[in-house]
This record gives structure tokens, C-alpha cells and sequence, in this order.
């Protein structure tokens, strides 16, 4: 990871965690800490009695999935996915039943982030959602989980209506490798959009790379050394296998 991915990454938490606090600073309802003062116990309320500031605006963002405000729902679960906050993934999971579709879309991308396989049913279960753009992260996800759990219903939607979904749900059946897949991806070899077709083929180059059979094939067999040139060679070729393998993967 590239130091300024590092410090990109620590500047969004950075800011999910001054916005988590600017929500309990507004509503000081959502102030943990207050709950503890009161004497309520973790037994009872499921809440900590020492919290981190992090943890605080996890908490405070959670809260802010269930506002009125379908925009406020939708920041909340944005800011969540980039804490990726453990803690924020049940939430974020009954967030994918919220009735407006951009909210789900961000919860959906929040899971993404999070990389959490606890969130692979319900992910799953939202490549039968009715909007399509939920649908593609839906599978989008499921290339992040690499989850095998999810094979089947990522079989299942190879066919969707949308482009984008079929594309999706292509990159993330080659992402978990599992060679049950091979039959649904040749037969979208045969699909009416060829950026889909392409996607198929790397994917079966995917799964084929994780084979063992494959690591076989490629695997040279032992050869006795040549007798030595009587002249040294004017222009030495420092490669034997200039081209290892003949994929060039580029999921675009």
C-alpha cells in the first residue's frame, strides 16, 4: 500500500470520526456517555461504559442509519463505510431493507469496504433487489468477500437483465476461484454484450490460474544442461520466459 493511500485512508476515518462526533455534539441524546453517567450497565442497554471517540461515532452513525431523513441515512452509511467500522456491520446488513434505493446502494458499498463475510447472505440476497445499481454492488461486494457461500446466487444472477450486473457478477465468481462456476461463465461467452463476454473469459482465466491442474501444466519438466558454447553468446537473453502467461487481465 502506497503511503499516500495510507494517508488517504487515515483522513477519511479521521473525518467519519469528527462527523460521528458533530452528530453527538448536536444531539446529545446519542452521547454514550451520558447513558453511563445515569448508572445504565452494558447488561442492560448493550451499551460500553468506556468507549473509544471512534467507537463513540460508530455508535452515533449507527443511530443516524434510522433517521427520517433519507439523506441523513445515506451520509451515515457513507461516513460508516469509510471507518469500516466491525461493529457498524449489523446495522449496516438491516440497512439493506431501507425503502429508498440510494440508501441501500450506500449500505451496500459500506459492506463492501468492510470486507466482512458475517454481511454474505444478505449481500446475496440483494442481487434479487429490484434496483439494478444495488444489484451490481451487490455482486461488487461479493468480489471483495471472495465468499464460495456465495456461488450459487452469483450463478443464479448471471443472467440479469442489466449489463452492468452481468459484468459484476462475472468478476466476482473469477475473484473466488471455485471451478463450479465454469459452465455458467462459458455460456456467457455467448452473451450479447461483448464487455460481458470479455469479463467472461478473464474470469475463466482466473479460476484457471487457481487450478491445480493449471500450476501443473506450467510447471517445467527437469531437462539435463546443454554442452557448453564454444563462443559466449553476443546478446544473452536474461529471460528463458519472456511471456509466463499468456493473460493479460484487465477488468475495465
Amino acid at each position: 500500500m502506497s503511503p499516500l493511500t495510507v494517508f488517504l485512508r487515515t483522513l477519511a476515518k479521521s473525518t467519519a470520526i469528527f462527523l460521528g462526533a458533530g452528530l453527538i455534539f448536536l444531539n446529545p441524546s446519542l452521547d454514550i456517555r451520558g447513558l453511563s453517567k445515569a448508572g445504565l450497565t452494558e447488561k442492560g442497554l448493550g451499551v460500553t461504559a468506556q468507549k473509544s471517540p471512534a467507537e463513540q461515532a460508530a455508535d452515533a452513525l449507527i443511530g443516524a442509519l434510522k433517521d427520517s431523513d433519507a439523506g441523513v441515512r445515506r451520509q451515515a452509511a457513507s461516513t460508516l463505510g469509510q471507518m469500516r467500522s466491525a461493529r457498524a456491520v449489523p446495522a449496516l446488513i438491516d440497512a439493506l431493507r431501507d425503502e429508498n434505493a440510494e440508501v441501500r446502494s450506500q449500505a451496500m458499498w459500506a459492506l463492501a469496504e468492510s470486507r466482512d463475510r458475517r454481511a454474505t447472505p444478505a449481500v446475496a440476497s440483494a442481487l434479487k433487489d429490484a434496483d439494478p445499481k444495488v444489484r451490481a454492488r451487490a455482486a461488487a461486494a461479493l468480489a471483495e468477500f471472495r465468499d464460495p457461500a456465495a456461488l450459487d446466487a452469483l450463478i443464479g444472477a448471471i443472467k440479469d437483465s442489466n449489463v452492468e450486473v452481468r459484468k459484476h457478477v462475472i468478476r466476482a465468481l473469477g475473484e473466488i476461484g471455485d471451478a463450479k462456476a465454469l459452465p455458467a461463465l462459458t455460456e456467457a461467452m455467448k452473451d450479447a454484450d461483448a464487455t460481458v463476454r470479455r469479463h467472461a473469459i478473464l474470469a475463466i482465466a482466473e479460476i484457471s490460474d487457481d487450478s491445480p491442474h493449471h500450476d501443473s501444466i506450467h510447471t517445467p519438466h527437469p531437462m539435463p544442461m546443454p554442452m557448453p558454447m564454444p563462443m559466449p553468446n553476443p546478446n544473452p537473453n536474461p529471460n528463458p520466459h519472456p511471456n509466463p502467461h499468456p493473460f493479460t487481465r484487465n477488468w475495465r
